[in-house]
């Protein structure tokens, strides 16, 4: 029997009573193994305690936006608001006409595919308004993603339906066509635009490298197979179905990672880094002025100099004032953020029910829309006169990636280069990691053979695209010259892929 030390001030008497229970049995004071115990348990009761309100805080912060919002204005403001939202949306009379047509004349597929093709254009710049709208109202991680998740919804949308009509080639190279579109087209005009105001802008190096390495991620996945494929042709024992069936089994491995690569990026972005895409970033680089008078403004000014309409020479007042406003002032100061007030409050266009019902309504009007959409590209490219590749992966694009390249050009302009990368660069990131990999998986879930065996020309064209864009951003500026370059790139893959018939036979039977 262990005999514990008694205190000098406490007798036998009150120790027998302090370990005494209601039943009489006598309890021996708690042995070393005991207190580890009820302290391992009081531990994890307290972890319990402690991670649930964290839990609960960090989902408050996400909910809660990061300015005060005013008060949401009525149904009729709203709708009033969606309507002047953009002159897009002149172009939505042609949803009605384009399903008259459908139904009508379903013979006749270039005119609905024209029709439909102009009809989803303000549809993907009203869902990016909704977006927006919603955006306003929640913290900065949750904005950051939806605008990552509804983003690219229009061609999430169109790959989806062309995937459900076994339409695999046009999933692919529409998905390849929009990579290339913002990565070349996108990025050149903001380049260009903004170097008619200033002579070099700067962004954040360290971001737009990482977002260069993700894509390079992304396009060895995409060169992999085949080169899977390639090496395999040569063997004597070359079994081209149980080949197909190994670049099947392979996309679905590789498309699991890349969607981890994927929210791992995001966690990257939206949690731990999110400093870094932040457009005061001390990593940005100044942007710089011409020296002098600006070039641009200079013929600017040469041309309205000699129009017929101007009396005087030189420019007035107010005729600097416009130049000014259009953007193509000269200046030669650096870059300046804006001022923002952290306690005014943000006034929204739309109320909450109205931005989350208009999110609905887009959202069936295009899957609508591009079912249409669709269908005429089999009829339109069936005459000859232009091709799957170049409907797929040049016009296609455009549809779901018109409002993007007005917003990336227009705030390029206002010297905010940062927004105009995470626009375009952000955009392939999401196509390339998110939607591919989706599409896959989707694809896996639904039965049909659709891999991550591209077209072999538009894998060679993505990998030489993401390093020519690697090669204008590494050094963290950026100037006219190269904007010119990356459009004139894009022109170039525009004019080899309506010449190009494509690879037949490269999916086995859906």
């Amino acid at each position: 029997m262990t005999n514990f030390p008694i205190p000098m001030h406490e007798s036998s008497d009150s120790i027998a009573r302090r370990h005494t229970a209601t039943d009489g049995h006598v309890r021996l004071p708690p042995s070393p193994t005991n207190l580890t115990r009820r302290k391992s348990t009081s531990d994890i009761s307290r972890q319990k305690m402690t991670f649930f309100p964290t839990l609960r805080r960090a989902a408050t912060l996400m909910l809660a936006p990061e300015k005060p919002i005013a008060r949401a204005p009525n149904t009729w403001t709203s709708i009033r608001s969606i309507i002047f939202s953009s002159w897009f949306n002149v172009l939505l009379v042609f949803i009605p006409v384009s399903w008259a047509v459908n139904f009508a004349l379903p013979d006749q597929h270039t005119l609905i595919f024209v029709l439909t093709f102009l009809a989803i254009i303000p549809l993907a710049k009203l869902l990016a308004y909704a977006t927006d709208e919603l955006s306003i109202r929640v913290g900065q991680t949750l904005a950051g993603l939806l605008n990552a998740t509804l983003g690219n919804a229009v061609e999430l949308i169109v790959s989806i339906i062309a995937l459900i009509k076994c339409e695999l080639t046009i999933v692919q190279s529409s998905l390849v066509g929009s990579i290339l579109s913002n990565l070349l087209l996108v990025l050149g005009m903001c380049f260009f635009a903004g170097g008619m105001r200033f002579s070099e802008q700067g962004f954040g190096q360290s971001a737009v490298q990482l977002n260069s390495s993700l894509l390079t991620i992304s396009v060895i996945a995409v060169l992999l197979p085949g080169a899977f494929h390639m090496a395999l042709q040569g063997q004597p024992d070359y079994n081209e179905l149980v080949t197909d069936e190994n670049i099947l089994k392979t996309s679905h491995g590789v498309a699991l990672i890349l969607l981890f690569i994927y929210g791992s990026y995001l966690v990257f972005q939206l949690f731990s880094h999110k400093t870094l895409y932040d457009d005061k970033n001390t990593d940005i680089q100044q942007s710089v002025g011409y020296e002098g008078q600006n070039p641009w403004l200079q013929l600017r000014r040469y041309r309205r100099k000699n129009a017929k309409s101007v009396l005087s020479p030189e420019p007035t007042g107010d005729e600097e004032a416009v130049i000014i406003a259009s953007g193509f002032e000269s200046t030669n100061t650096n870059h300046v953020a804006a001022s923002d007030d952290s306690d005014s409050e943000i006034e929204p266009y739309m109320s909450v029910g109205v931005s989350l019902g208009l999110l609905v309504v887009v959202t069936v009007l295009v899957a609508v829309t591009a079912e249409f959409l669709v269908d005429s590209i089999s009829g339109l490219t069936a005459s000859g006169g232009i091709g799957t590749e170049f409907v797929a992966v040049i016009l296609l694009p455009i549809v779901g990636n018109a409002a993007e390249h007005v917003t990336a050009v227009t705030v390029s302009i206002k010297d905010k280069l940062t927004l105009s990368l995470g626009v375009a660069v952000g955009s392939s990131i999401q196509i390339a990691l998110f939607v591919i990999p989706f599409m896959v998986t989707l694809a896996w879930i639904m039965g049909k053979p659709l891999t991550l065996l591209f077209d072999p020309l538009e894998s060679i064209v993505l990998f030489l695209s993401v390093l020519t864009v690697n090669y204008c951003v590494q050094d963290g500026k950026s100037n006219w010259l190269e904007g010119m370059i990356l459009m004139c790139l894009y022109l170039i893959l525009a004019v080899t892929f309506w010449f190009y018939p494509g690879t037949p036979g490269i999916f086995p039977n859906c």
